[in-house]
């Protein structure tokens, strides 16, 4: 009796490169967007800048302002005193301090060099005709990285060391207790690292070290605890996600290489409520200010930290019940032995 053929050895045979050509494209597709759509639309929105003088010169520049509809979010203040103090607090980026011989800028490169840029051509053209524009950098850059451009590149290597901790802690199958301190370490240690490097060596960060190790540690365990949580729970998937938020998402997106506001509507706020725009901001305040204005990337950090160190735990509770390490009864049928003879 002659048999039908099964075909169903020959379907994985064509899904699968149908499946590549399909997710390949689409892949590039959305990772192009998440990088290039920030970079290609890169201006000011609602941007904090600060306006001190006397009223009716006040009045004048806020209107001045005003006509670069939506770039920039004008604060007040009496005089250049509080104004400066405004800009070394990160209240504002800069401000434009209205005095007898012309406008001033007051800008803080520290806060970003490409705001700072900006902010020196608006004081060019707010300048009177025959006038030189006047500008004040009242928080400098540090001379080893003027440009910002190192710091910007440190926000990568702290994501993808999130994704290793966090993907090597699902594929070691380290849950509850042991995979709580294996993120807790390595995330430690990853901070002391990058504090020794980009302080001590390289001359990037220029404030408290200790700060800057726990703002590189905090970072790096946001993304690795939130990896581990999403893979404990939900497997490969999991360190999936967690992969794309950090990475094709989070890194674009956290506004580092110019400023959140910088960003089209809405990726700056989006990008600070992840971990790498969340650490970003961190790593400028403690760097360069004080570790003024860090209270919103510590929580976001913290949330993120813990949400996934949560996961992991949960997962060892899972895995430490009794039911979870005996076989199913249901599934696993005793076979009735026949005594021989």
């Amino acid at each position: 009796m002659a048999t039908t053929p099964d075909p169903s050895p020959t379907r994985p045979r064509t899904r699968g490169p149908l499946a590549v050509l399909v997710a390949v494209p689409l892949i590039v597709a959305f990772a192009l967007w998440a990088f290039a759509w920030p970079a290609a639309r890169t201006a000011p929105h609602d941007l904090p800048l600060g306006v001190a003088g006397p009223p009716a010169a006040v009045e004048q520049l806020t209107d001045q302002l005003h006509q670069h509809k939506g770039a920039f979010e004008v604060h007040r203040y009496d005089d250049e005193a509080s104004a400066r103090q405004a800009v070394r607090d990160r209240e504002v980026y800069g401000a434009v301090v209205a005095t007898a011989s012309g406008p001033k800028m007051l800008t803080a490169s520290a806060a970003g060099p490409v705001v700072a840029q900006l902010l020196t051509q608006v004081a060019t053209r707010a300048a009177p005709e025959g006038t030189r524009a006047r500008t004040e950098d009242v928080a400098p850059a540090p001379a080893a990285d003027p440009r910002g451009a190192a710091l910007s590149a440190s926000v990568l290597p702290l994501a993808l060391a999130g994704v290793a901790a966090g993907g090597l802690t699902v594929l070691l199958r380290l849950r509850g207790t042991p995979g709580v301190a294996a993120l807790l370490g390595a995330s430690a240690l990853v901070g002391l690292a990058a504090a020794a490097l980009a302080d001590s060596w390289l001359g990037i960060l220029t404030g408290n070290w200790w700060a800057e190790a726990a703002a590189f540690g905090l970072t790096v365990l946001a993304v690795s605890s939130t990896v581990a949580g999403l893979g404990t729970l939900l497997g490969a998937k999991g360190i999936g996600l967690g992969a794309l938020l950090s990475v094709l998402l989070g890194n674009p997106w956290s506004g580092v290489s110019s400023a959140p506001e910088m960003l089209p509507e809405p990726l700056g706020v989006l990008g600070q409520l992840l971990p790498p725009g969340a650490g970003g901001t961190l790593l400028r305040g403690v760097g360069f200010f004080d570790g003024r204005a860090v209270d919103t990337p510590v929580l976001v950090l913290t949330v993120w930290a813990v949400l996934g160190l949560a996961a992991v735990t949960l997962g060892g509770l899972r895995a430490g019940r009794p039911e979870s390490r005996q076989p199913d009864a249901r599934r696993a049928p005793a076979v009735d032995r026949v005594p021989a003879g």
